[in-house]
């Protein structure tokens, strides 16, 4: 039978600025409600970030994460997974202090630096609610996403040592055999859950043999050893969902990485994108992971092996 596939919602991110969409989710209260409806549709895995809840910015306060994790552990069984990456914009100390906080089951890992460019998206959104949304995007074009060998091995180190395990985020070839050294090195741990990125200006790009040339590179370097999910940026979200569904891949979506829902059509949730990509896998015959049978498939400690208070 084939492997169920494992369905991560990200849930706001740090690319989108509040006056992108009013269905984007700022608020602890927000973020919370938004996980918990995409777990409910169907959701294995829930990708959180934080952001101040007055402006909408990017954040890596622990007291923020503390006002949404424990509601979203104590209504559901959802794997949490919390980024390591917040936003170019933050520091490496920042960046990691809420997993060494509250330990959970995985932990999003950038495989390398790279120019990260939000400034695309000044082309479609012109007014803005909050004085820092139009320079963060504008001055994209001089980010680069720093996570240098030293930064990775730190962080490897860091979370390995409460058991978290790690979406690895390659947004590039290089990114996968820089993920290769860090498995020889033994700070990785087979088996690797592999979250390639296509779409985001600075990586690799969208067309379908991106998605092979991904596939085939991480099937050469990995071997059994690794379990593969993808993200589309923007509208290219369902599309690549569904051609690396169709090759045996997981999938991933959300607001971080899209607000839509069709051509010029804002999706009002989360649990609207998780609900159209199960929809689309169940027409393809393939099942949906329930959280448990993802734990397994990526050897996750537990839930009770965190240190969220529900």
């Amino acid at each position: 039978m084939p492997q169920k596939v494992i369905i991560t919602c990200a849930i706001t991110g740090s690319i989108h600025t509040p006056s992108m969409s009013p269905h984007l989710p700022v608020t602890p209260d927000e973020i919370a409600t938004q996980a918990i409806e995409a777990a409910a549709a169907g959701a294995s895995v829930v990708h959180l970030h934080a952001r101040n809840p007055e402006t909408g910015e990017p954040s890596q306060d622990v007291d923020i994460y503390r006002q949404f994790l424990p509601r979203i552990v104590d209504a559901c069984d959802v794997v949490i997974n919390i980024t390591t990456g917040g936003s170019p914009i933050l520091s490496l100390e920042d960046r990691l202090r809420p997993c060494l906080e509250f330990q959970p089951e995985i932990a999003s890992l950038n495989m390398g630096s790279m120019n990260f460019g939000l400034f695309d998206m000044l082309k479609r959104f012109k007014d803005f609610k909050h004085d820092w949304e139009e320079p963060y995007l504008r001055n994209s074009d001089n980010y680069v996403f720093k996570n240098s060998f030293r930064d990775i091995a730190g962080i490897l180190r860091a979370c390995s040592e409460t058991g978290t395990r790690f979406e690895i985020e390659c947004y590039d070839v290089s990114h996968l055999y820089n993920a290769l050294f860090f498995l020889e090195q033994g700070l990785l741990k087979p088996p690797i859950f592999i979250q390639t990125v296509f779409g985001a200006r600075g990586g690799i790009g969208t067309h379908y043999e991106d998605v092979i040339t991904m596939r085939r590179t991480a099937d050469r370097l990995f071997g059994n050893a690794y379990t593969w999910s993808v993200l589309g940026v923007g509208r290219n979200q369902i599309p690549i969902a569904t051609h690396a569904a169709s090759i045996g891949g997981n999938v991933r979506v959300g607001l971080e990485d899209s607000l839509w829902d069709g051509p010029g059509k804002f999706a009002t949730s989360n649990a609207v994108q998780v609900q159209r990509i199960r929809t689309i896998l169940e027409a393809m015959s393939l099942e949906v992971a329930t959280p448990d049978e993802a734990r397994a498939m990526l050897q996750l400690k537990g839930r009770d092996a965190m240190r969220i208070a529900a």
